[in-house]
């Protein structure tokens, strides 16, 4: 009874170390408004995850925008600079919205073109529940928009940067700076 005692110590620090080793990878984006704190999901979106993480390691987030701000809708940025240039980008990804997550409020996915699988640098932040983005079939207008995360902390950061006043498009009237992105791992 006794040597059960002191195993059952060591078991709960390797049970805790093995969930802490499954822990997904965390991404602080810094911007002008806020710290936004996104729990990356790694199992469901490995490709997405892996694409965001590089861009983020190499910098190339830092000092680009959200370009694209519409309330009640999505917060877009991380593709363009302060001046609406877009910044050079690795071949793009292919499209994983047939992952099973939803484009649920408080989650981020990639932005992308027409074609389903031209997701490349630029990501969104959903301000609301858009089941119309999310995968239906595979075909051009089926595949949705890869989910490959969720915000933790910082919504209210997300939401603020949802009301800015726009130029009658969608553009904010000022930049919207992300400063850094950092990945926790």
């Amino acid at each position: 009874m006794l040597s059960t005692l002191f195993r059952l110590p060591t078991l709960m620090i390797l049970l805790l170390g093995s969930l802490h080793a499954m822990a997904e990878p965390l991404a602080e984006i810094q911007t002008s408004e806020g710290l936004i704190v996104v729990d990356l999901n790694s199992e469901k979106a490995p490709n997405s995850v892996a694409n965001f993480i590089r861009y983020a390691k190499e910098g190339h987030y830092a000092g680009t925008i959200f370009h694209r701000v519409i309330a009640g809708f999505m917060i877009q940025g991380g593709g363009l600079d302060t001046n609406f240039e877009p910044k050079p980008t690795h071949p793009p990804i292919r499209n994983e919205a047939d992952n099973g997550l939803t484009n649920a409020t408080g989650t981020i996915a990639m932005a992308r073109t027409s074609d389903p699988h031209s997701a490349s640098d630029q990501f969104f932040i959903n301000v609301a529940n858009n089941a119309s983005l999310n995968f239906s079939e595979r075909s051009s207008t089926g595949w949705g928009y890869t989910v490959f995360g969720r915000v933790i902390k910082g919504m209210d950061v997300v939401q603020r940067i949802a009301i800015m006043p726009t130029d009658g498009g969608d553009a904010p009237f000022q930049n919207i700076l992300i400063q850094s992105v950092t990945i926790k791992e």
